[in-house]
């Protein structure tokens, strides 16, 4: 009986002391290499086979490796798990400056029309090329007509047989002014006793001569009225000729004058809510950059031309005294008004298409969110919707995409 006894105590010593070495050995810290994790120890030491220091393990709870493991099992295009570093959105006030690009152009509406008053043929043409400079008041062409004869012996006529009838030869001498003649011409005609055979044409305005069209049909020599062909502006050779014919009321030649100018600037969409008539623009001409100067925006074009992905806004200025190149480019600075809201930047922000997202920092890693933005301003872009001020997301989300990324964003 003595013997059982100290038997079934010293069993029962045994098994009360073992589940303490066992937490023991548990709890002992454990040594491993950091290039061989293969190797451990429950003591330091160097590494057997590469003779590193052994780095002690830390040992995670089991809730601690719950939740690493369930971070791990993430979808990759939901949430990114990085130390990128962070910021937080801000709310201020920004001063915007647009830049554009753009070139010089006539002023459409300083255009001028040299017109055809009567049918007739070209006698003789006076303009050798296009683009030709011209004075107001310069000879263009001589046109002989028929109907301008007629016209020219009614009045002949009546001065001869009917001297009194005021009423008839006032009319007569209005139709001849009517149809091209000057005063000059209408006196000449009078002193001489006979008609001319033609009727000179002259300019009303100075600047650049500009063909309208292309000549008609070879058989009929005419110059079509409406339907004008398309002219190769790599050509400086006319195609009105002398010999032509030309239709009352045609016009013939458009002239530009370079002095009456006007800068066309191209405003890509994100830029078009900051730009208003009246504000200031510092212009840089490409050509003649000591030439910069500035202007006022006087007009932005309600459409998008077919084509393009910019709007045109236009800048009036004298070029008479800066001789500028029609059709060189400019660089512009628009000063805008001061906008007050949330701002991030530019890099923060993956552009889906039509849709906005950044990520944002949660527990170890970046989800997926989408915003709603609004203007943006020298790399900055204002936020609208989807973020909070306490919220932190990633300075430069594009470090943490790469090219084969499928970014989705849930539902909430």
């Amino acid at each position: 009986m003595i013997i059982l006894a100290l038997y079934s105590c010293n069993n029962n010593t045994e098994k009360t002391s073992h589940p303490d070495n066992s937490h023991t050995a548990k709890n002992s810290p454990t040594y491993t290499c950091p290039m061989h994790p293969e190797v451990t120890s429950n003591k330091p030491g160097k590494c057997p086979k590469c003779g590193m220091e052994l780095e002690q393990k830390t040992v995670n709870t089991n809730g601690a490796e719950s939740i690493e493991l369930n971070t791990l099992l993430k979808p990759t295009n939901e949430f990114v798990i990085s130390d990128i570093p962070t910021i937080r959105m801000q709310s201020e006030q920004k001063d915007i400056t647009v830049q554009a690009l753009g070139n010089i152009a006539y002023d459409t509406r300083q255009t001028g029309n040299i017109s055809a008053r009567i049918s007739g043929r070209i006698e003789n043409l006076y303009i050798r090329y296009k683009f030709q400079k011209i004075a107001k008041g310069q000879k263009v062409m001589d046109i002989y007509s028929p109907e301008l004869m007629e016209a020219q012996a009614n009045l002949l006529f009546l001065l001869k047989n009917d001297a009194t009838n005021n009423m008839m030869i006032n009319a007569a001498k209005q139709k001849l002014l009517l149809l091209g003649m000057s005063e000059n011409q209408l006196k000449s005609i009078i002193q001489k006793g006979k008609p001319d055979l033609s009727v000179s044409v002259y300019s009303n305005y100075a600047g650049h001569i500009h063909e309208t069209g292309t000549a008609g049909s070879m058989g009929s020599g005419t110059l079509p009225s409406n339907s004008m062909g398309e002219i190769s502006e790599t050509s400086s050779e006319l195609s009105l000729k002398e010999g032509m014919y030309v239709q009352k009321g045609q016009t013939i030649f458009n002239v530009f004058n370079p002095g009456k100018s006007w800068v066309l600037l191209n405003i890509f969409p994100e830029d078009v809510p900051l730009v208003k008539t009246g504000q200031t623009v510092s212009i840089i001409p490409e050509v003649a950059p000591e030439k910069k100067f500035t202007g006022t925006i006087g007009f932005i074009e309600p459409f998008f031309r077919p084509g393009s992905k910019t709007l045109s806004v236009r800048v009036y200025f004298d070029n008479s005294r800066m001789h500028l190149p029609i059709g060189s480019q400019v660089k512009s600075e628009i000063a805008t008004d001061g906008i007050s809201g949330n701002w991030i930047p530019k890099e923060a922000v993956i552009s889906l298409g039509l849709t906005k997202v950044i990520l944002k920092k949660v527990d170890r890693g970046f989800i997926v969110n989408k915003i709603e933005t609004g203007n943006e301003a020298n790399g900055y872009i204002e936020v609208l919707q989807g973020l909070l001020p306490s919220d932190e997301i990633a300075g430069n989300a594009q470090y943490l995409m790469d090219s084969e990324s499928f970014v989705r964003t849930k539902n909430n």
